[in-house]
């Protein structure tokens, strides 16, 4: 078997064998210290820059044949980091000449790039369409593909940048949206027990509302699929869109997404059909030991705006409220919540092929979103500033009030026990403020 070929087998089977640890042993399970420790070391293997320097043993690239041929034990000098790196991105050069430019074409460092395409070579370099092959390197691959998503410029103009052909162009995007929703898509993963008690704190300590593991929205996506991209007419353009619905914490990381759905659902039809619903009502998640406020058992819940419905895990806004009221101060946490969702979505809608309409069947755009979502973690993770933007109103990206909401009353739409908790909270929001 070809280096290659061996180098992405392995790294397949790691990533499945993650995605087999998360379905044998569920979230609750991580408690003991047994299955605790296997997860994690699971996930730091994966998440981790040795990943991609263990595949990377095997002699797959002749340009780092310095690098590999200095004395074992040795430290790398400057001049073998310049050259290792400089063999890296030298291909790239025309498209971002310099390191500063790369947030602006690739949307991301420079030293997040190298990382990033050392981690995916194998994956990227391990299969090349049926009888063309390609001979691009993996750094190659990757601009291309992050060019598209971060640019949305179309495969033709990509084909000129690159000096490829615009094939070459579909295929590398799709091909980067493909490796990274299937063999990393744990980098978007809910938080296990622990790992939830910290979002909880932290949210807590901003809010004063104790409990709380997060904050969910839905936003919309649009899609064009035009029958021919040169000729067509208004009525060759089929319009549609794709409703996304997220889970993030205070630091606007993505918990959960769920995407795929047509965009005429309103949010409860989206959320009561999800997983992530039938889960946290099958008490596989948010299953914890309940808080006590003015003797009410809060359990854990997510925070919501008001085109979601009141459930006991799910607090959304009161309605009519008084001013100076503790209902009233119980929104502004609510809405302070909600910014951490709008900045998420609206730093996911700054990709460039997701700002603005997307040219592609609808199964594609799905991927791009998912990919974005990844990489918009990734960033995160990397303590990367390219991954948030900061705008003056992100009620802009509110599109909740667009959509048709369910007509109940308050007492026929929730159980006793959720706004028994809702009041509770807002009791502990007034002593917090």
């Amino acid at each position: 078997m070809e280096s290659k070929k061996l180098a992405a087998l392995l790294s397949s089977l790691v990533s499945e064998l993650l995605v087999l640890v998360l379905l044998l042993f569920p979230s609750d399970s991580y408690n003991s210290n047994s299955h605790g420790i296997l997860f994690r070391i699971i996930r730091h293997y994966l998440s981790c820059q040795e990943h991609a320097t263990s595949l990377s043993l095997f002699p797959i690239s002749k340009k780092r044949k310095r690098t590999q041929l200095r004395e074992a034990g040795s430290e790398p000098t400057h001049e073998d980091r310049d050259v290792e790196r400089g063999s890296r991105l030298g291909e790239l050069s025309r498209v971002a000449p310099n390191p500063d430019s790369f947030k602006t074409t690739f949307r991301m460092r420079s030293s997040t790039f190298e990382w990033l395409s050392g981690l995916l070579e194998p994956l990227l370099e391990c299969r090349d369409p049926i009888g063309t092959p390609i001979n691009l390197s993996s750094e190659l691959r990757l601009g291309i593909g992050l060019f598209r998503l971060a640019t949305g410029s179309s495969y033709i103009e990509i084909a000129g940048r690159f000096g490829v052909t615009e094939s070459v162009t579909r295929f590398c995007a799709k091909q980067l949206c493909r490796v990274l929703c299937t063999n990393f898509r744990f980098w978007i993963a809910f938080p296990t027990s622990t790992e939830l008690e910290l979002v909880s704190k932290d949210i807590e300590g901003l809010t004063g509302l104790p409990n709380c593991c997060g904050v969910i929205d839905c936003t919309r996506f649009n899609v064009v699929k035009r029958n021919d991209c040169k000729l067509a007419s208004d009525d060759e353009v089929q319009d549609d869109s794709i409703a996304v619905q997220i889970v993030v914490d205070s630091s606007s990381r993505i918990l959960s997404i769920i995407a795929g759905f047509r965009g005429d659902k309103n949010e409860s039809r989206i959320l009561k059909s999800t997983t992530l619903c039938h889960d946290i009502e099958g008490r596989r998640l948010l299953n914890a030991t309940p808080v006590i406020v003015n003797g009410v058992a809060i359990d854990q819940y997510l925070i919501a705006d008001g085109g979601y419905p009141l459930l006991p895990w799910l607090m959304v806004p009161f309605v009519d409220v008084v001013p100076g009221s503790s209902e009233e101060k119980f929104n502004a946490a609510n809405n302070l919540m909600h910014v951490f969702a709008l900045r998420t979505i609206a730093s996911l809608k700054n990709w460039g092929v997701l700002n603005k309409p997307i040219e592609e069947e609808f199964k594609t755009a799905v991927a791009f979103i998912g990919a974005c979502s990844i990489l918009h973690n990734v960033l995160l993770m990397r303590e990367d500033d390219s991954a948030l933007i900061d705008v003056e109103d992100y009620s802009l990206y509110d599109q909740g009030s667009q959509f048709y909401k369910d007509a109940m009353t308050e007492e026929n739409l929730t159980e006793k026990k959720a706004s028994d908790t809702r009041r509770a909270l807002a009791t502990r929001v007034t002593e917090f403020s």
